[in-house]
């Protein structure tokens, strides 16, 4: 199977659909969370990755939304309660198997505390513990594939809200083939974040 994975796209539905346009044809789409953005949720991208029937976790954002604090969000006359309901149903974590493949996908961590977890925290050693040919998780906004013992570890980086200074600010996704194991991160320029700028650079 071809899998492309998306995280941290935090409303941005340009960079979210110029993310899909780059992956090409895949078998299925993975989000580890984060699709909203605290306190403000977007019905396009919400609406795009139902369309698509891409596989959805929750991340902390989600749970901002979720929460006592999100009461506002959630009341908003343009937020689409069919959608903000199919958001709130989806998992916090994926377990599945797919092309032969055991998956498992989160946001940050699979136990608390939910912290960074960058490639030289002692932390990510721990994902290669749960049994899975891969661990699939977000939230740090930076690429990486790492291999422990036979775990791949993939973060996708983030396809919205880039913040990863190695890349220039720019967004990016990652294509996994479970067949062959290849595992591709490709970062690309999106409509509203200026690349090398920094993340909070908007273009105008």
């Amino acid at each position: 199977m071809r899998l492309g994975i998306v995280s941290d796209i935090h409303c941005n539905i340009d960079a979210l659909d110029a993310a899909l346009a780059r992956m090409g044809d895949v078998d299925e789409v993975l989000c580890a969370g984060d699709a909203v953005f605290q306190f403000r949720f977007s019905n396009e991208v919400v609406a795009r990755l139902k369309e698509i029937g891409a596989r959805v976790i929750l991340g902390n954002h989600e749970d901002v939304v979720f929460g006592p604090l999100g009461e506002r969000v959630r009341q908003a006359a343009h937020v689409r309660s069919e959608l903000l309901a199919w958001l709130g149903e989806q998992p916090r974590r994926l377990d599945v198997t797919l092309g032969g493949r055991r998956l498992v996908m989160f946001h940050a961590c699979p136990w608390e505390p939910h912290e960074y977890v960058y490639r030289e925290n002692p932390r990510i050693k721990e994902f290669a513990t749960l049994g899975a040919d891969y661990v699939i998780y977000g939230h740090t906004h930076y690429t990486l594939e790492h291999r422990i013992n036979g775990t791949t570890i993939i973060n996708p980086g983030s396809a919205g809200q880039p913040r990863d200074p190695k890349n220039g600010f720019r967004s990016s996704f990652a294509i996994l083939d479970t067949q062959s194991g290849e595992v591709t991160l490709e970062v690309y320029d999106d409509p509203v974040h200026k690349p090398q700028d920094g993340p909070y650079s908007i273009r105008r």
